[in-house]
């Protein structure tokens, strides 16, 4: 963890409320920074719904394996994180890691251990010593408190330089509910039907089909549409959890996603989402600038998203942006080289408000000073239209600056 903070973090953090039900420890073990907490541990008072998306890599954590089993049946009673080693591609020894932790975590609560999830960030390929932690677990269940959602978030931290945290109330069936989520990730950020680390609760009575329903709606246009620098980790996870003690408030139980009365929530948990993706790509390693890809009239979503990245992905792109040069060229290079249908000579870009290029040349208004203007500030739009469907999709980066290859050179060091 840097101890420098990004210039475009945010100025002001939201103070997440108690989600009843739910309460937080968090310890220093030592696994890899000193001086700092490193494990965290979140509680359930009653088993909570849980829906979960993790990274498609096919290089996965041990665990994201053991996640992926837990989430079989739908409940939860127990979350375990540690920051400072991933637990990735570590073999037996990974394996018998997440056991003890589980098991750890379960006799600390009071559960089995397929009610245990469990998440690691870090470096891969090194052994994790779960006795670091594992006999903290106890103690810290004793300990855990409701309120305690930035250290949650502080914990969980890599090469971040902020906590990132965010929280939404919203109303189901005339009942007030919240929504809190914290999220972590600076680099090797490219998710792929997931995300970095991110938790996300509740305190609605929605059952697990139905969270796992929206979650997998709501991360395609949020963390599925932020990249740092294309790479998607072994360790991916995000998981939503929905304690139900709103239920004691009069709040129904919903088990069907398309209920007209979860409209709302929906919309809520899809922008808190989107917050917390917007934080990460902020954050992201050495960055001074946000990019916001908008690619408009592709022949369809999907296409207009693989261009979008295609843009947000290249670091000639990346390092006009960092250098504030207003080179619109490498993003005619950017969507040519896609693999997606465009026509050179319908496509026009802009940056921010001013057109650049138009009809495949330069606008014939062009103007190096407006265009240079915008790539002053620290939050980049780059529109790019295609003219040639219906197609709109848009992706959240960062510009490429010396630092990245600062904290990446020397970051097992």
């Amino acid at each position: 963890m840097t101890t420098t903070v990004s210039p475009l973090a945010p100025k002001t953090f939201a103070t997440l409320p108690a989600i009843e039900g739910l309460r937080i420890a968090t310890a220093a073990a030592g696994i890899k920074y000193k001086g700092r907490t490193d494990v965290l541990m979140m509680e359930f008072d009653a088993p909570a719904d849980v829906a979960g998306v993790f990274t498609t890599s096919r290089c996965p954590s041990a665990p994201v394996d053991f996640c992926r089993e837990s989430l079989k049946g739908g409940t939860a009673r127990a979350v375990v994180v540690n920051s400072g080693n991933a637990n990735a591609f570590t073999g037996k020894r990974g394996r018998q890691s997440t056991a003890m932790t589980a098991e750890a975590a379960a006799a600390a609560v009071g559960c089995e251990p397929g009610q245990v999830f469990l998440a690691s960030t870090g470096v891969i390929g090194e052994p994790l010593d779960a006795a670091k932690f594992a006999g903290l677990l106890g103690g810290m269940a004793e300990a855990a408190r409701p309120d305690r959602w930035r250290e949650a978030a502080e914990a969980i931290m890599t090469t971040d330089t902020y906590p990132k945290v965010a929280t939404r109330t919203v109303a189901i069936d005339g009942v007030a509910v919240t929504i809190n989520g914290i999220a972590k990730g600076a680099g090797m950020i490219a998710p792929d039907m997931a995300t970095m680390l991110s938790f996300v609760a509740t305190d609605a009575a929605i059952a697990a089909p139905a969270l796992q329903a929206m979650l997998t709606e709501a991360v395609a246009p949020s963390f599925n549409s932020v990249t740092v620098d294309s790479d998607t980790s072994t360790s991916d996870t995000l998981l939503l959890f929905a304690t139900g003690a709103a239920a004691a408030r009069g709040c129904p139980r919903i088990a069907d996603a398309a209920d007209p009365r979860l409209a709302d929530f929906r919309a809520a948990l899809g922008d808190l989402l989107l917050d917390l993706a917007r934080q990460v790509a902020r954050d992201g390693e050495g960055a001074r600038k946000e990019i916001q890809v908008t690619v408009e009239g592709a022949a369809s979503d999907a296409a207009a998203k693989r261009i979008a990245l295609s843009i947000a992905n290249s670091p000639l792109v990346k390092t006009a942006v960092a250098g504030e040069d207003a080179n619109w060229g490498r993003v005619v290079m950017a969507v040519g080289k896609a693999g997606e249908e465009a026509d050179r000579d319908r496509l026009a870009i802009h940056f921010g408000d001013v057109r650049v290029a138009v009809d495949g040349e330069r606008d014939p208004a062009y103007s190096e000073e407006a265009a240079s203007a915008v790539m002053r500030r620290t939050e980049i739009p780059i529109r790019v239209e295609l003219g040639l469907g219906e197609g709109r999709w848009t992706v959240y980066s960062c510009d490429l600056t010396k630092d990245y290859v600062a904290i990446n050179g020397d970051y097992r060091s």
